[in-house]
């Protein structure tokens, strides 16, 4: 995963059964969110997050990556309902977390309107020792590529629960 180099093509279904590539979105920003429906920092972020997503319109778009083994369809669903959280793109194998090198929930990547990476990392400052956020560094990029200017922040370590990764023969359906 380079900075600045096209952001791997993938292919996964919704919670619904609907098909969404990357590529489909070229043109548009993207923000790939590694997403947990038991992780209370992915919680956190879908509160934050989803509004601006609304002020931004449809020049970015939200898509989240549901990679835990440990997390049923059913947990999926109703959790994505509850927090107004849609599309979630179930990647049961976790192919496309380890395509990427996600690591956590939530692990955020952008991809700007010509498909290539510009950011990795932390949605925001939040870590064990500073609780409330001081910085939002989505936010700041996204701003940054509307504005047609470089973002500051490109690479943030992530900071959320760790991916649930399990081999298909112990993960639930």
């Amino acid at each position: 995963m380079e900075l600045g180099k096209s952001a791997p093509n993938f292919t996964l279904n919704d919670l619904g059964g609907l098909v969404h590539s990357l590529k489909d979105y070229r043109g548009r920003i993207v923000i790939v969110n590694f997403w947990s429906a038991e992780c209370p920092h992915a919680a956190r972020v879908d509160e934050d997050l989803l509004p601006l997503l609304e002020r931004w319109g449809g020049k970015v778009q939200l898509l989240q990556i549901a990679s835990n083994g440990n997390e049923p369809l059913e947990m999926l669903r109703q959790v994505a309902d509850e927090r107004g959280a849609h599309p979630i793109l179930q990647d049961a194998n976790h192919a496309v977390a380890d395509i990427y090198e996600a690591t956590n929930t939530p692990h955020i990547f952008i991809v700007d309107a010509d498909g290539l990476l510009q950011y990795h990392g932390a949605y925001d400052d939040v870590a064990f020792r500073q609780q409330v956020a001081t910085r939002n560094y989505v936010e700041e990029l996204v701003k940054s590529l509307l504005n047609g200017s470089k973002p500051q922040a490109t690479s943030v370590p992530p900071f959320g629960c760790t991916i649930v990764r399990m081999d298909s023969s112990h993960a639930e359906c």
